[in-house]
């Protein structure tokens, strides 16, 4: 059997959020190696030069070699080795150190971190940008490199092994594509319009997509080990060329699996404006590949020397391109994050705001490490920290709201298929809360350590003493939050639900909603168990901290003590309606009598109850107040009421004429739910000078009895009319001829009472 649970109420925001993360992601992968690349190429080409003298060069000659030697500004060190020696120029003694902490590194022992930081960058930025010139060099170098190919020699030239490579790669791709077309055309149009079906036929897209890649790439590297098998700089560029296609199809697939152009009807991402996203993410998936891959084939060609220059302006215009586009899709990520919630709150409401900003912040903030990490000892270790933080930024978010939105999707699942009991919903909750907020804690401890050193200063030993405390509190605090998730979820599972607020139509038939005696009791605790879990927490962090709580602890005892001396009132109150809980003497929804006041219990708290009026009125009694309750609405309600026949009436005939009314009665599927016992005649109650009085009556479901005897009351009255049983006159007959017969006749008159509705017997 299957279940369609995935209709308009299940989230599906959440998980098209973690669909736009994942999305997000995509973006930062092609250039995250853009920083590294960079930062290699600029380290690499600046490197520190050694230059031994004889001692007797000019100093012409001296200024010469230096300037030739520090263009891109790489340290030149002058050594004098002797008249015997030649002139030459190495590498210095290579002094990074990947291990080193950041601390360490400050050319200024003054200079703050941040302040170091930023030398480094304008320093990196600066030698970036002055070893462009340089590109100049580089075709010449490529030339050079190229004929040094071992491949092409004696078949097919090496350039034309890449062509022929590449044209055999599209063949492949595009016959798997033709020769599938009608195979995955069945399955890409979905089955309805919910979210279930729109994520099968896009998954079979993107199984299309996938299976098509992998062809092209299987026949791409065919054609390498047949056309290009020795490893020279043909082989390496189609091998880099071969990244670039995988990073540029990566980005069109994914974007044809979230946005489906031109197909909405499959689109499982509610992203505004989704054709223009795809649009740029497409371009954005072609440029970045060919940008890279130029840098990184002009390095293995020329160096990293000659293609500093060239990473540095390809890096300053992915980084901006990435800035302008999540700036111009704020409000898109801000409408979908806030549709993911009925209800966004103020933090969400922040998130919406800021994500965009966020996100264009960070690749600025990677691009400035890139450039930091070429002047900076350790610098290696910097550009890798810069592509984890991209990674964690980006898949952390992934994750969380992939995993909270997957175990709510579940949970709507099993609402559909009628599981909703409360302790099943809050640990539903509580484990959504746990695992959302374990990879959330993951993320930030990552990051924690990956530049708390950096930017707090400090030696590693204080920093990992800081960063121990600072995850015990953590756990702390997480064990109360997740705590407190557990708690809130299953009192609002036990909560009644608040009836309609305006004015409740009597006549109509209303349904069971009296809640269970536990339902009754735990929301009048709820605001008691929450407070005594935030402040235990709170209490906990504290004393984890450091802080003394005990003078917290006396003072709260005192507060407390005077608190019950004071108000005696409000401690009756309370202690009253303590036992009025344990005796279950009322519920939500019940209609219950104090002696001075009665209506329909809507609302308890610790100290009050509200009675709603029949009137409307809202009554708040408390419990100290109320020297005995009567309850109206619990079990059941016997309701007894007289008619009045005429002496002439045929008691039998009656009674049967009312016994088939009640038979009646419950045979309808209107009124028959609610009776316990069926109407009937009990017998009679009374014979009077003017009418024999018989008693009826029923036994039903509380909040429906007086509905139920208006119903029996117009259909006995229709019965006994139908069976000729008479009802009771008030019209007098006087007879007489005697004089004072007229006086007597008005005597007689004014003696009968006035007429009067039928009105229920007591008792």
């Amino acid at each position: 059997m299957r279940h369609r649970f995935a209709s308009s109420r299940v989230p599906v925001a959440p998980c098209a959020l973690a669909l736009l993360l994942f999305l997000v992601a995509m973006l930062g992968f092609a250039p995250m190696g853009f920083a590294q690349a960079q930062g290699d190429a600029q380290a690499q080409g600046n490197a520190n030069v050694t230059l031994t003298l004889r001692g007797d060069e000019t100093p012409e000659t001296v200024r010469k070699l230096v300037d030739a030697l520090s263009v891109g500004g790489r340290k030149v060190e002058i050594r004098i080795a002797g008249k015997d020696q030649p002139v030459q120029a190495a590498p210095a003694a290579a002094t990074n150190n990947a291990a080193t902490p950041p601390a360490s590194t400050s050319p200024d022992q003054g200079e703050t971190p941040i302040e170091a930081f930023w030398d480094h960058f304008v320093d990196g930025l600066t030698q970036g940008l002055s070893a462009v010139p340089r590109l100049a060099a580089l075709p010449d170098a490529w030339r050079s490199a190229w004929a040094q190919n071992r491949n092409g020699v004696s078949e097919l030239p090496a350039g034309w092994g890449i062509i022929a490579g590449l044209a055999l790669a599209i063949a492949a791709a595009g016959l798997f594509r033709f020769a599938t077309a009608g195979w995955f055309a069945r399955r890409l149009w979905p089955k309805g319009p919910e979210f279930t079906p729109r994520l099968i036929a896009s998954s079979w897209g993107l199984f299309q997509d996938l299976m098509t890649l992998t062809v092209g790439l299987a026949a791409l590297h065919a054609a390498r080990m047949l056309w290009l098998p020795e490893p020279d700089l043909a082989a390496t560029t189609l091998r880099v060329i071969a990244n670039g296609v995988v990073i540029g199809a990566g980005h069109l697939i994914l974007g044809r699996f979230l946005l489906s152009p031109g197909v909405p009807e499959r689109r499982i991402m509610p992203l505004p404006r989704a054709n223009r996203h795809f649009r740029l993410l497409a371009f954005f998936g072609i440029a970045s590949p060919i940008l890279l891959t130029t840098a990184v084939a002009g390095q293995h060609a020329a160096g990293p020397g000659l293609v500093a220059g060239l990473f540095a302006l390809v890096g300053i215009a992915v980084t901006l391109f990435k800035a302008w586009w999540f700036i111009d899709a704020r409000h898109d990520l801000g409408a979908l994050i806030l549709g993911s919630s009925h209800e966004p709150r103020l933090g969400r409401r922040v998130i919406a705001v800021g994500a965009g900003w966020l996100y264009a912040a960070s690749a600025v903030a990677i691009w400035m490490v890139g450039n930091a990490a070429a002047m900076m000892e350790g610098g290696a270790r910097w550009t890798e920290a810069a592509g984890l933080t991209q990674l964690i930024i980006v898949l952390v978010p992934i994750l969380a709201v992939g995993i909270t939105s997957l175990m709510a999707c579940r949970q709507a699942h099993a609402a559909a298929l009628g599981e909703r009991a409360p302790l099943t919903l809050a640990l539903g909750h509580a484990a959504r809360a746990a695992a959302g907020g374990v990879i959330w804690a993951g993320g930030f401890y990552l990051l924690a350590r990956l530049w708390g050193g950096f930017l707090l200063g400090g030696s590693s030993t204080e920093f990992s003493a800081f960063s121990q405390r600072a995850a015990g509190v953590a756990m702390l605090a997480f064990a109360g939050w997740v705590a407190l998730v557990f708690l809130r979820a299953f009192f609002d599972a036990y909560a009644p639900k608040r009836g309609a607020a305006g004015p409740v139509d009597e006549d109509a038939t209303h349904e069971e909603s009296i809640p269970s005696r536990l339902a009754t009791v735990l929301p009048v605790l709820r605001g008691v168990v929450l407070g005594a879990v935030v402040g235990l927490t709170g209490l906990v962090v504290l004393s984890r901290l450091g802080v003394d709580i005990g003078p917290l602890l006396a003072g709260f005892g005192i507060l407390g003590l005077a608190i019950s001396f004071g108000s005696q009132a409000l401690v009756r109150d309370i202690v009253s309606g303590f036992f009025f809980m344990i005796e279950d003497a009322f519920r939500v929804g019940e209609y219950v009598d104090t002696g001075r006041l009665k209506g329909t219990v809507e609302k308890i708290s610790l100290r009050s109850m509200q009675l709603r009026h029949q009137s409307g009125q809202i009554h708040t009694v408390p419990f100290g107040q109320i020297p005995s309750l009567t309850n109206a609405s619990r079990d059941w309600a016997t309701l007894k009421f007289n008619v009045r026949l005429d002496h002439s009436a045929d008691i039998e005939k009656a009674r049967k004429a009312i016994k088939k009314t009640g038979l009646a009665l419950l045979e309808d599927p209107e009124f028959a739910p609610h009776f316990i016992a069926p109407l009937k005649m009990q017998g009679v109650a009374d014979i009077t000078d003017s009418a024999i009085v018989i008693r009826l009556k029923f036994t039903a479901k509380p909040n429906q009895a007086s509905s139920l005897q208006r119903e029996a009351l117009k259909r006995v009255y229709r019965a006994l009319n139908e069976a000729g049983v008479p009802f009771a006159s008030n019209a007098v007959t006087v007879r007489g001829g005697e004089a004072g017969s007229h006086a007597g006749a008005a005597a007689a008159i004014s003696a009968v009472p006035p007429p009067s509705p039928l009105a229920p017997a007591a008792g």
